[in-house]
């Protein structure tokens, strides 16, 4: 029975440090002046590793929805293609990135190349006539509000 008390007080005392040392890094200021991990809001590197994927799954869906209705023989233009094109350069760029990224910074960066290309998706589905609606909404004097929806 003293082995159990004494071996429950180890890991308590080894728990308590392990966490004042854990609350002590994650207080101090990062790169940027902020608290937290990496200095960008509290968002641990796991967190942003998780978000960055997101966003690059998310374009490597909408992209190869798109890639499949343009070999199928939808009309493809000039305007469609070069947005295609452009699209899976950042996809690839943005798989690349996120490979090697291993700070919640890098992993920001991964995160806006595939936003980019998610907006390059967007151009080739109005091209193709597939966001008719998006496309009727830009053209109207409603298009002032959704584009400054966009943009916020």
């Amino acid at each position: 029975m003293g082995f159990a008390v004494l071996l429950a007080l180890l890991l308590i005392a080894g728990a308590v440090v392990a966490r004042s040392r854990w609350g002590w890094t994650r207080d101090r200021p990062g790169p940027s002046g902020q608290s937290g991990p990496s200095g960008l809001s509290g968002m641990s590197d796991l967190d942003a590793e998780a978000d960055a994927n997101r966003w690059v799954v998310r374009l490597g869906a909408g992209l190869s929805a798109l890639e499949v209705r343009a070999w199928t023989g939808a009309r493809v233009d000039g305007t469609a293609t070069q947005a295609l094109t452009d699209a899976s350069e950042r996809l690839r760029t943005a798989r690349a990135e996120l490979a090697t990224a291993r700070t919640a910074a890098e992993y920001a960066l991964v995160k806006r190349t595939a936003a980019e290309g998610i907006d390059h998706v967007r151009r080739a589905r109005t091209s193709l006539g597939l966001d008719q609606a998006d496309a009727e909404a830009r053209r109207s004097e409603d298009g002032r509000a959704w584009r400054s929806a966009q943009v916020s």
